[in-house]
């Protein structure tokens, strides 16, 4: 059966090649991309998005889809649950490249089934609730680079945004600054000021049009 790399990339998220990238880092031999670009997570449904439309046509059982992570999928807990569950129930194997998560559609033991459900449910949450604070920090980025501090931008950032990403995601799912810092070439003191203060990170990304 196929495997199927879904991607949605949006003007403040990883690109497609680093997704790509990161997949076949992986492990994970893609049989198709699929992507959708300039879309957000949050207001779109996968099944509103022109190539998300696709997944629903193209995914049969024992295909394998592969993303990034979770909120590739949607940024909207109620969405991303439901998408999954009709996939799962058609038997597709949803697997992840950030911490090598499988969801299985094909398992019948009602206790995995619970355990599985409940996992993605969580996950779907936190998704959700990042996005929210990612917004904020937003804001905070774009407050700071129109005040007083503009004329100076201080220190050119050394990661651009899909590292940003990269290591915010880790973060965000319980990795180490030193398992983050080997994956991503940074080094563990950059992405513990990345870890403990997000918003300053964001603020220096705006500054210098990364």
């Amino acid at each position: 059966m196929p495997t199927f790399l879904y991607a949605r990339v949006s003007t403040t998220e990883q690109n497609l090649d680093h997704q790509v990238t990161q997949a076949q880092a992986a492990g994970f031999q893609i049989d198709e991309i699929i992507a959708d670009h300039g879309v957000s997570g949050v207001n779109t449904t996968l099944a509103e998005r022109p190539q998300g439309k696709r997944l629903f046509d193209k995914l049969r059982a024992g295909d394998i889809l592969v993303v990034r992570w979770i909120d590739r999928l949607g940024r909207n807990y109620q969405d991303v649950t439901d998408v999954v569950r009709e996939f799962l129930r058609k038997g597709v194997v949803i697997r992840t490249v950030i911490n090598s998560m499988t969801f299985d559609g094909s398992t019948k033991d009602p206790i995995q089934q619970a355990v599985r459900d409940s996992l993605l449910s969580f996950l779907a949450a936190m998704s959700e609730a990042q996005a929210e604070v990612t917004k904020e920090a937003q804001k905070a980025g774009i407050a700071a680079a129109r005040g007083d501090d503009q004329k100076y931008r201080g220190k050119k950032p050394s990661y651009d945004r899909p590292t940003f990403n990269f290591v915010r995601d880790h973060l965000a799912f319980g990795s180490g600054p030193s398992s983050i810092a080997k994956l991503s070439g940074l080094s563990r003191q950059t992405v513990l000021r990345i870890k403990l203060n997000p918003s300053h990170a964001e603020a220096s990304l705006q500054k210098w049009g990364l």
